[in-house]
């Protein structure tokens, strides 16, 4: 499969060590299968005047020796997904029982919802009612170093 990666630069080989902690599940290396979303990602970069860099990457649709790869789909956005995101953001090493996790991102629109359901203004069946009105993005989070090493494969960077 083709993944794409927005940033300021040019990155052929992702280091798990450059990654940011408490983002939506856990600290890893975020890539989308949707051109146009990693596009969006990299507006931000062009905002503040920096270079805007798509990378692409290859990864197998199904991995070598998979059974040994833990991998975690979240097929909407439902409460298995809301309790995952919450506790990777509050800074859970939950991610860690993880190679890979995929699923919707918790993206500008519904930001204010998970916002108010993380504070305590929503109940988490008012932020699920909220959240299934929204047409979910896609992310692929590989969290795993050696996985990464040996079988994302780099194959070019646009700057846009």
């Amino acid at each position: 499969m083709i993944l794409y990666h927005g940033s300021y630069c040019r990155i052929e080989k992702p280091d798990l060590s450059f990654s940011r902690d408490k983002l939506d599940f856990g600290k890893g290396f975020y890539l989308t299968p949707i051109k146009e979303q990693a596009e969006r990602w990299c507006a931000r970069y062009s905002k503040v005047g920096k270079s805007a860099v798509i990378n692409v990457y290859e990864l197998p649709d199904e991995l070598p020796d998979s059974p040994m790869w833990r991998i975690k789909h979240f097929t909407a956005y439902n409460e298995e997904w809301l309790d995952y995101i919450f506790n990777c953001r509050k800074g859970s090493d939950a991610y860690k029982q993880y190679d890979i996790v995929t699923g919707g991102v918790a993206n500008d629109r519904i930001f204010a919802t998970l916002d108010a359901y993380f504070a305590g203004y929503m109940s988490k069946e008012m932020a699920l009612e909220k959240l299934k009105f929204e047409h979910p993005n896609h992310q692929v989070c590989l969290l795993n170093q050696s996985l990464i090493d040996k079988y994302l494969h780099f194959t070019e960077s646009i700057t846009l």
